[in-house]
């Protein structure tokens, strides 16, 4: 999936070039932190109802071209706002620093925010994991959704 830098747990990598790992063993996973300036920016864009109920993210979700293109003509500091985490140790201004978008570069969009927290549970990367939850709540809220 195109914006998701972390390395899977159990991802069949060979240590020694001849045999895949099993799962779950000795799994290289990256490490995020919230970046506080996306939530601030999807924040905005919620309240201000820039927002995507419904879409098909796989879709939507911004690959290598959109990212590029959107780089072409904005900053760093403006593409970073759109994504949830940031990978520690990854240098700032590169592609891999930045993970977790949640829109496409105009809008939020609900299924990026799901898409966000669905990972980051998966992966048990837990403060991402509770800022999208939050988010999703925020944008349901404003949004006027109603369980069924």
């Amino acid at each position: 999936m195109a914006g998701w830098r972390a390395r899977r747990p159990g991802s069949r990598t060979s240590t020694s070039g001849s045999e895949p790992r099993r799962a779950g063993q000795n799994a290289v996973m990256a490490s995020y932190s919230v970046n506080p300036r996306a939530v601030t920016r999807a924040e905005q864009l919620i309240d201000s109802r820039q927002y995507v109920l419904d879409s098909e993210w796989g879709k939507v979700q911004p690959g290598t071209s959109e990212e590029n293109a959107f780089l072409k003509s904005h900053s760093w500091q403006e593409y970073a706002q759109w994504h949830l985490g940031l990978t520690d140790g990854a240098s700032d201004e590169t592609k891999a620093r930045y993970a977790f978008v949640y829109g496409d570069f105009r809008r939020v969009h609900r299924m990026g925010i799901i898409a966000c927290h669905y990972r980051a549970a998966q992966w048990r990367h837990k403060e991402i994991e509770l800022v999208a939850h939050d988010l999703l709540q925020r944008l349901d809220k404003r949004a006027n959704l109603r369980s069924a």
